[in-house]
């Protein structure tokens, strides 16, 4: 397929632009498709689950307790609208990313001022033990719509996101 487009030059003369998987538009898409991979990001480059979301036995008290997000050893644009400490989350960011909350917590060291707008990739804290927390480590909570969800979902959704990227690429 092809298509004319005006050369904007005033010369009168048309410009053939190839509509297939190459030349111009094949250019756009590629760079549509690479940026939509970058715009979301695992938080840190290796990932460990070691506490996961949903009821467990507390490792303070040993009684089952909920927990409402995921530990991680050592992810999307955002703007920062909290950051602080307190004696459970310790020091703290959270991000807001449309209906989506999330919160990085047992932080060491914040690096965000509440305000700032943040794209993936961008470090927003040091992981840390502070709050009451066993050791160090980020623990993540995720509010969708203001309702409390497993933070897995934030996974599945750049393993998607890159996947979908990764297989349009292939294509053009």
């Amino acid at each position: 397929d092809k298509e004319t487009a005006s050369d904007n030059t005033g010369s009168g003369k048309g410009v053939s632009e190839n509509t297939g998987k190459s030349g111009a538009r094949g250019d756009v898409q590629k760079q549509m498709v690479v940026e939509r991979y970058l715009s979301v990001s695992y938080p840190l480059p290796r990932i460990k689950v070691t506490s996961p979301y949903g009821y467990r036995k507390d490792p303070f008290t040993g009684k089952r307790k909920f927990h409402g997000g995921i530990d991680l050893q050592a992810m999307m644009a955002g703007t920062v609208v909290k950051v602080g400490q307190d004696k459970t989350s310790g020091k703290y960011v959270t991000l807001q990313h449309g209906n989506c909350m999330i919160s990085y917590c047992h932080l060491s060291k914040i690096l965000v001022a509440r305000g700032t707008a943040v794209r993936p990739r961008d470090a927003v804290g040091i992981t840390g033990s502070t709050g009451r927390s066993t050791g160090e480590h980020l623990h993540i909570t995720c509010r969708l719509n203001g309702k409390s969800v497993d933070p897995a979902i934030l996974f599945e959704h750049v393993r998607r996101v890159q996947q979908e990227c990764v297989s349009a690429l292939a294509e053009l």
